[in-house]
């Protein structure tokens, strides 16, 4: 089959200086446990969004969604409100489990991110689940790799805690199934069954 085009483009140039943005305060980091560049994920859950049917201003979210909690803290929401909109601001802080130093204990912030999606929007939802899926996925493809020492990335000797982490955000997701829109759909069956493999394996 041939190329397709589109005669507006769908992305702009907002896009492409989200993504500087994300690569420059993000530069120094890594993926938990690995040598990955951490922008990988970003870009991950912004393509995850654009195949969710997410807008443009979703995928920019996408890629800033973890840059208020990982240091930028207020100034960073308040650059992205200025340069890319009260929207795409709105979609990163519902996206933001903490940006206070410290931080809550893991749990307390995991059980509040998970009632979060109760009440998420539409497109904080989108960048949610393409947040969580890429994450799980990554899981699953180390445990594969390593077996039972990734969790000591998560200071956990079994994984239970993470495991119940993932579990719940299934359910919380699976309850917001109309909100998130039919193209989500493959994206939430595919966190499904990456959550009942981790679990199978952990057994």
């Amino acid at each position: 089959m041939p190329e397709t085009y589109t005669d507006a483009p769908l992305l702009s140039d907002a896009f492409d200086r989200a993504l500087l943005l994300a690569t420059d305060h993000h530069r120094r980091h890594l993926r938990k446990g690995t040598t990955v560049p951490y922008v990988s994920h970003l870009m991950s859950v912004a393509a995850l969004t654009l195949e969710m049917g997410g807008t443009e201003t979703e995928a920019i979210a996408a890629l800033l969604h973890d840059a208020v909690e990982d240091g930028g803290g207020p100034p960073m929401l308040a650059r992205i409100d200025e340069e890319f909109g009260a929207d795409a601001a709105r979609i990163v802080l519902a996206n933001s489990d903490s940006d206070s130093e410290p931080k809550p204990p893991w749990s307390e912030r995991k059980r509040a991110y998970i009632d979060s999606i109760a009440h998420k929007q539409p497109d904080e939802l989108r960048v949610s689940l393409a947040d969580k899926l890429h994450n799980a996925r990554a899981i699953l493809l180390d445990y594969r790799t390593h077996g039972d020492a990734i969790w000591m990335r998560f200071s956990s000797r079994d994984g239970v805690p993470i495991r119940m982490y993932y579990r719940g955000l299934y359910d919380a997701f699976d309850a917001r199934r109309d909100a998130l829109g039919p193209l989500a759909a493959p994206a939430l069956e595919e966190l499904g069954r990456t959550v009942d493999e981790i679990d199978r394996l952990a057994k």
